[in-house]
């Protein structure tokens, strides 16, 4: 009868202990379990979860074109009122850095983007002329560019989406014997102040920029 008791004697441990796991278990799944989310800065920029003191670095967006152009003097532009043929034209922005359209007169331009005026007309319309006015803003010609110094045709000329400085010096009918020819001096409008900066020649060039030519030294 002994090995009899001793096999009763081991079920019941084996049940006992069986019964801790579990109960342990539900005690260790009876509060919330916070999980570290995977789409972090690191797990985006490298595929996986950051280490210890690593820091993630996510690229920075690349602008769309023309979705932050900021508009000023020398812009011509196309302006759509739907529905209203008398004020659908093409209009210039002035030397102040104004457009001047029928019924609202005088409407400030410089500084702000296409949709931006397209709003700031559209409320202006809205204010007892109008009651839901439709208003679409497009560039119909940009300001044009300059580029002085030693090119064989300095002057002013008009902006091409897509230009770079070395496409600005081949209009300008290229380099001059005494050109430097591997960087130039450009000067960029930015908020009212003017950028100064040395810059090789596939810079991108943008409306209202100078370009300088330098003579090299020797």
């Amino acid at each position: 009868m002994a090995p009899v008791r001793l096999d009763h004697a081991f079920r019941l441990s084996m049940i006992a202990v069986m019964a801790a796991l579990a109960l342990g278990g539900c005690m260790r799944r009876s509060g919330p379990v916070a999980v570290q989310p995977s789409n972090t800065l690191d797990s985006m920029a490298y595929g996986g979860s950051a280490g210890p003191g690593r820091v993630a670095y996510a690229p920075a967006p690349m602008p769309t074109p023309h979705s932050e152009y900021r508009l000023d003097a020398g812009d011509r532009l196309r302006i759509v009122v739907y529905g209203q043929e008398g004020l659908t034209n093409t209009y210039a922005i002035d030397a102040s850095g104004s457009i001047t359209m029928p019924l609202i007169g005088s409407v400030p331009a410089r500084g702000r983007t296409p949709a931006g005026l397209a709003a700031a007309i559209s409320a202006r319309l809205r204010n007892g002329f109008i009651r839901e006015p439709s208003v679409a803003v497009e560039i119909d010609q940009y300001r044009p560019f300059y580029i002085l110094g030693e090119v064989l045709a300095p002057g002013q000329y008009p902006y091409v989406p897509g230009m770079t400085v070395e496409s600005a010096v081949a209009i300008a009918g290229g380099f001059s014997p005494r050109a430097r020819r591997d960087s130039v001096t450009l000067t960029h409008p930015d908020g009212g102040a003017m950028v100064r900066a040395v810059v090789p020649l596939v810079t991108p060039l943008t409306p209202g920029d100078t370009v300088m030519v330098s003579e090299r030294w020797f």
